[in-house]
């Protein structure tokens, strides 16, 4: 089995699995097949991949971090990486707030308005459009998702210059990938965050993507391809 070193110093296979596990939580009106390309790519570096599906429509974050919790405790690794896009990112917000018993590993937020979304108050606005949201509005879309409690290594994503929903309604305030500002994904407590040229729907299929999140869940950096608007902050990590 050939090997190579991270950033680290610690080897990992390149041509086969090396035992750690990445789940990948999709975002809202999402069922995780759109992370196919995603999970291709880190199983070439050797991770064991799974996708894991939640009716984001019809439970709260909240319950869908339940629902999260339980599938994650009857895995058999002991390393859990969790890499979550849009909505997602808030379903692992609240995961980490009510559970505390989660096996180690780092989590990478892809393009998640942890802040709130411009665009889903938009369509709460309206009576015609509401029902888009369904429960993903409680303490998630609309706002007042938890705070990151901090304890691992956690990586923020954020798209620029890509055309979304947002576009279409008049456009997000400040950058964005067209759905979400980067404005929505910033988390202070990050160890570490870039931006990266894509649309909101583009992140889970770009290369570059794939790229910044392998380098992070290995090494709990990014690459420094893609650094954040306004300056790369001192990065925190934690192991």
């Amino acid at each position: 089995m050939k090997t190579q070193q991270n950033r680290d110093g610690n080897s990992y296979s390149t041509s086969g699995r090396v035992g750690e596990m990445v789940v990948l939580v999709h975002g809202i009106w999402m069922t995780g097949l759109e992370m196919a390309m995603l999970s291709k790519r880190l199983r070439q570096h050797g991770y064991i991949t799974r996708r894991f599906y939640y009716p984001s429509l019809k439970s709260t974050p909240a319950d869908n971090a339940d629902s999260l919790y339980q599938y994650i405790k009857q895995l058999p690794q002991q390393r859990v990486h969790l890499v979550a896009h849009s909505l997602g990112g808030i379903v692992l917000l609240h995961l980490f707030e009510r559970y505390h018993d989660l096996p180690p590993g780092r989590l990478v937020l892809m393009g998640s308005p942890v802040h709130g979304s411009w665009v889903a108050r938009q369509l709460d606005r309206n009576i015609v459009t509401r029902w888009l949201l369904g429960r993903s509005r409680e303490r998630g879309l609309l706002g007042a998702a938890p705070q990151w409690n901090g304890g691992r290594d956690l990586g923020v994503i954020a798209g620029i210059g890509g055309f979304g929903v947002g576009t279409v309604l008049g456009g997000v305030p400040g950058p964005g990938d067209g759905t979400v500002a980067v404005a929505e994904t910033c988390i202070a407590q990050a160890t570490d965050s870039c931006h990266i040229p894509t649309s909101h729907t583009g992140m889970v299929v770009s290369p570059a993507v794939a790229q910044e999140v392998t380098s992070f869940l290995k090494t709990g950096l990014f690459s420094g391809n893609y650094p954040a608007l306004g300056g790369k902050k001192e990065a925190k990590r934690m192991s």
